[in-house]
This record gives C-alpha cells, structure tokens and sequence, in this order.
C-alpha cells in the first residue's frame, strides 16, 4: 500500500525541483530533477535533464547511485515516463535499479509518457504522488500547456508609453524603454522557443529577432523566429540572415501557426508583432499572458500599442490580471493575463 508523504518527503522533492530548475528553459522536454536515497535515507544520486536526446533526470540520479539504489526511495518532480523516446522509459530503469519507492510532485499530463505510477505500482514500488505539484506545475507551466492545448503558451510583449503610444507620430519607437527594459526584453527572448512578428512589422522596422546578452553578444541556441503574413518579405530583410532560424507563414490563420509549432515541440513563444497581429490573436483568445514595458513618458500622438479589438462599449472590455510589477531601470514591468468574460466569479 502507497505511504502518504511526511515532511521529508517535501524537502526531498523540494531539491529535486531546484535541480529540475537547472535545466535549459525552451527545450522541447520538461525541465524535471530527480534525488536518490539509499534504504537508510541518506541521499546517494542527484540529477537533472539537460536537453532532449540527453539522459533523463532519474538516469542521473541512478547513474550516481548505483548499487546504492537498491532499496532506496527516489524523489523527482515529475512522473517518471514510460515510454520510449530518444531514450528508454524511467520507469524501467527505477525498477532495475531496485527501488523500493518513488515519490513524485506532478502528474505527466501527456499521453505518450503518462502511466508511470501505475507501471512502477504492478512491479512492487510503492509510489507517492502529487507533492508540491503546484510547485513543479509553475516550473514547466509552458510545457504543460502545450502538452493540454497542443498550441504553445504564447506571450504577447509590447513596449509603450503612459499613454499607450507605441511609435512617434512619425513612426518612430527607438527607444521608448530604456536599456534596463530591452535587457530584460532580451533575457525573456532566450527563455522562449520562438518569437512571432507580423510581416508589417518586418517590412516596416526589420528587426532581427535574435535574443543578445549584455554588449550585444548573440546569445547561443537562439529561437526560432516566426514570421505571419500575405506581405512580401523583402530580400536582405536582418529576420532571414543566418543568425537563427526562421520560418515564414503565408497565412493570417493563427491556430494553424500555433498548432504547427506545437507539433514542432515549441512550448512558449513571444509576440511581438506589431499592433495589427497582436490584436488578431487577442481577438483569438490565444493570448496566455502579457508582459508590458511602460515608460514614464507621454507622447500624445502616435500608433497604439494594439490593433482594434472590435470593444465597443465598456461592459465589453477585456481585462487582465496582474500577476507582477516590477521597477525596471526607470521602465515599469507589468506581468498580467487575460480575463476573459465567461471566467467571471471563477
């Protein structure tokens, strides 16, 4: 019979969210960490995954075990797959290993990997689930979603003055925020998967789309960059230089867009379209969450930092829900996402 989990339990799992936290943010794979204990409790393997195609997190730990295991209880944040992939299913290697017991924090929502628990169960290994689930879930909450949805998180990331102006009346907007704000913009870039733009706004600004770390150095395993739109791109354009890959969509269907790079394992991508395409997925109801950069300055005039959304009246009005303010620089950060009108009193 599975035992329930004691306050050890917790700080075991606890360490092996911390380990889970190590591994890269955009790869296709979770991010998961995994603790060995011998059959006296004390800890004899600690691991994390570092990447698809890399050994998974309970490998690791096991690999540093070794005999050790035998006995033992392992701790690891998310449920041990059972299936094989680029490598072999978790649950076979916990039960070679000899463990006694696993203890995880969340439940594998996919179906390929799910069943772990229940494999592990009719070997003999007693299993605990679900402790601070809630914690490993906010870790991988990208990856989840494109696991549940089949379309990534998408984050809508917009730049504007206390004012809403997005440009200058003369379509300028270099630099609304300031150098603080586009670090910031950047270190967000490099934890996504892929960066969507619109191609009116590759056409009129050409931007690169790359993610650049501090003096403007490319950062390494750059995403991809998604380009939406009818409108030619022109040759030359910096979006098609050999700086990260691009892939351009012919098409203003964006559930096609989305579905397509969740296929492509693509978990979290950045909108930063201008305000035509982030209107359109606004109106989709693909925007997950917003990450606007507020400059304290006034503009009057000028392009919006969004497209029509057809609101007409003020009982029709989409709000967000702030989940963080932070001062950035002398920029504001403000962190929300949409609530949408058949959530209310949710």
């Amino acid at each position: 019979m599975d035992r329930p989990a004691d306050h050890d339990d917790v700080r075991h799992v606890r360490r092996a969210i911390e380990l889970a936290a190590r591994g890269p943010v955009a790869d296709t794979n979770p991010r998961v960490g995994a603790v060995v204990l011998d059959r006296h409790g004390t800890v004899v393997g600690e691991g994390f995954h570092e990447g698809a195609g890399t050994p998974h997190a309970e490998i690791h730990a096991l690999r540093s075990a070794g005999e050790t295991a035998r006995g033992g209880t392992a701790y690891v944040s998310l449920e041990p797959c059972n299936h094989v992939g680029r490598t072999g299913p978790c649950t076979e290697a916990l039960i070679a290993a000899g463990v006694d017991r696993v203890v995880f924090a969340l439940e594998d929502p996919s179906r390929a990997a799910a069943g772990g628990a229940g494999r592990l169960r009719s070997a003999g290994v007693q299993v605990t689930a679900g402790v601070l689930a809630d914690d490993a879930l906010a870790l991988n909450r990208t990856w989840v979603h494109r696991v549940r949805t089949g379309r990534p998180f998408v984050t809508w990331k917009f730049a504007a003055t206390l004012d809403g102006r997005a440009a200058a009346a003369d379509g300028t907007s270099r630099w609304i925020t300031g150098e603080d704000a586009r670090a910031d913009v950047h270190a967000l870039r490099a934890s996504c998967g892929a960066i969507i733009a619109g191609t009116g706004t590759v056409c009129s600004d050409d931007p690169q789309l790359t993610a650049r770390g501090p003096g403007g150095d490319r950062q390494p395993g750059q995403p991809l960059r998604v380009v939406v739109g009818v409108r030619p791109i022109p040759p030359g354009s910096r979006v098609l230089d050999d700086a990260a890959p691009t892939q351009v969509f012919a098409t203003h269907d964006l559930d096609h867009v989305l579905r397509t790079l969740g296929r492509a394992g693509i978990h979290h991508a950045l909108l930063e379209g201008g305000p035509t395409l982030a209107a359109a997925f606004l109106r989709a109801g693909l925007v997950d969450e917003v990450v606007a950069y507020i400059a304290p300055a006034l503009l009057g005039a000028g392009s919006s930092a969004v497209g029509s959304l057809s609101i007409n009246t003020i009982g029709a009005i989409l709000r967000l829900h702030p989940t963080d303010v932070a001062l950035i620089g002398g920029d504001i950060r403000i962190t929300a996402t949409p609530h949408h009108p058949d959530q209310e009193g949710s």
